[in-house]
């Protein structure tokens, strides 16, 4: 059964998150929309990473929370998401953390759909210490380890 989420809007030119294709082979994340206009400076000068506001907070079940994801439209042209968690208990606003890759500005406007909200289900797990871990073909290989 999908959740239902609590949407509340903190300015009156917010969107709500949208998925652009529904149904059951729809996408797997809602767009977040910027509700202000910012410009991103170019990749390693100060201001080009922002977080970028959205207008909105969430009232997530303690059941789920959602991760901030990049829209790969918008990575291809340099702008990547970082810091994308939020937690069931987090009730402010939506901030979009981006960052410009590329050598020039970027722009934002009002109404640019920024970046995509996936919601996962909350699994708390135990941590257990132990003296080994049980082999695995992979083992620790790592980044590259599979010659791509």
């Amino acid at each position: 059964m999908s959740p239902t989420i609590k949407v509340k809007k903190l300015h009156p030119d917010a969107k709500l998150p949208r998925y652009s294709h529904a149904g059951p082979w729809g996408d797997l994340a809602a767009d977040l929309s910027a509700v202000a206009a910012a410009t991103l400076a170019p990749a390693g000068a100060p201001g080009s990473t922002q977080a970028i506001s959205t207008g909105i907070a969430l009232e997530l079940p303690a059941t789920h929370g959602a991760l901030v994801e990049d829209r790969s439209g918008l990575a291809l042209r340099g702008l990547t998401t970082l810091a994308g968690v939020i937690d069931p208990g987090y009730r402010g606003e939506i901030k979009i953390v981006v960052t410009n890759l590329n050598p020039t500005p970027f722009a934002i406007a009002p109404g640019d759909r920024v970046a995509q909200l996936r919601v996962v289900q909350r699994i708390e797990a135990t941590f257990e210490e132990v003296a080994e871990l049980v082999e695995a073909p992979r083992g620790a290989a790592g980044f590259g380890s599979t010659g791509a």
